[in-house]
């Protein structure tokens, strides 16, 4: 049964992360074909993407491949031998939970080292492609904002990274907004930075408490050192770059973030248990009913709306706990209770109550045509 398990789960794992990878390479595709970006680069980007993926999607593939396999063993009479032959309800959920339990143990491992690592690493290069690279960043005849209120136009860039019809916006100061135009430019590294060569231009300022103050300036040539990417040398970290450990340091540290950050501590304490939790709820809602092969499709559909509303309750809990610190226990408690449930139905082999089941068969019941011959007293 950990075989029949295990295949599943890693097709739909690599089916999903293929689906999700293929979306971010289109995300990188004019910088391969027109911008040189090698294909070694780019395979090491998204690869810096990976862990975050993975631990979102483990969770739910082992939860669709338990699905799949105690369905197909069921619809098969394969569990219903076992059965038969005395191996209890909780025997039987015993392969998901030790799988459930292999890839808890990997997504802890996502959770608390590789993702906080490969986020920083991966914002680090992207940072310093940014600063270093900036004329290959910006997109021709777009609007681009590489910051809060600092807008950059170019209308055209050749392969030697001229540029020219350039128009830079800066109003990241309210009382000091600056226009500058010019015909030609081009972005130049030095050793204080990206430096910004505009040539047969002209610079207009507006100052003041209400901007009433105008001055321009016409120029052929003006240097701006460009540190128009980042007003700080050291970037601050984002929640999502640190450890479980500096998260709660943090916290400590920075009170106008702590809500922020505790929230992205406790999802990482929280999220890698649904790697067991999904399947456990699984099992017992595939074998809390009595078995029928035509009511197979009704316990396949009951066992994914609570699985999913499972998923939906704890990442709404998790938004809303940055607002209301004073929910986070139910975050917890979701996860402790439900699990509690479903081992006590396992363990005294009961089945499930019939109003989980209710709604759909009263469905299936409204779906069913009704013969026009047939009268009150004829069966």
């Amino acid at each position: 049964m950990l075989t029949h398990l295990a295949w599943p789960t890693l097709a739909v794992t690599f089916s999903l992360t293929g689906i999700v990878w293929l979306t971010q390479m289109l995300r990188f595709v004019d910088f391969m074909i027109n911008r040189g970006l090698a294909l070694s680069d780019f395979l090491y980007l998204t690869g810096l993407m990976l862990p975050s993926l993975l631990l979102i999607l483990l969770p739910i593939s082992l939860c669709i491949a338990t699905v799949y396999t105690y369905q197909k063993l069921q619809h098969e009479s394969e569990l219903v031998v076992m059965a038969s032959a005395g191996i209890s309800p909780w025997q039987l959920a015993r392969p998901a939970l030790m799988m459930g339990a292999c890839v808890m143990v990997i997504c802890y491992a996502l959770a608390m080292v590789l993702m906080p690592l490969s986020n920083q690493k991966f914002r680090d290069i992207r940072t310093f492609f940014r600063d270093q690279y900036a004329s290959i960043l910006l997109e021709e005849e777009v609007f681009n904002t590489p910051v809060k209120g600092l807008t950059v136009f170019v209308r055209q860039r050749d392969r030697a990274g001229n540029l020219s019809g350039i128009v830079l916006h800066d109003a990241r100061v309210p009382e000091k907004t600056v226009t500058m135009t010019a015909k030609e430019g081009r972005l130049e590294t030095t050793t204080s930075g990206p430096r910004f060569y505009l040539k047969s231009g002209m610079r207009q300022e507006r100052s003041g408490v209400d901007r009433e103050k105008f001055s321009w300036l016409s120029f052929d040539e003006y240097a701006i050192d460009v540190a128009f990417y980042a007003t700080k040398t050291l970037r601050e970290r984002e929640p999502d770059e640190k450890t479980i450990t500096q998260l709660f340091d943090s916290a400590r540290a920075q009170p106008e973030r702590a809500n922020q950050l505790l929230a992205e501590a406790h999802q990482r304490i929280i999220w890698p248990s649904f790697a067991l939790l999904l399947p456990l709820i699984i099992v017992t809602m595939l074998q809390g009913a009595e078995f029928n092969r035509r009511g197979g499709f009704r316990r396949i559909v009951a066992a994914m709306l609570v699985a999913t509303s499972m998923v939906m309750v704890f990442f709404a809990l998790r938004g809303a706990i940055v607002n209301t610190p004073a929910l986070t226990p139910l975050l917890y408690l979701l996860v402790i209770g439900t699990a509690s449930c479903s081992v006590l139905l396992l363990l005294r082999a009961r089945s499930l109550p019939a109003w989980i089941y209710a709604p759909l068969e009263a469905l299936k019941h409204a779906a069913t045509p009704v013969s026009p011959h047939a009268s009150a007293g004829q069966p």
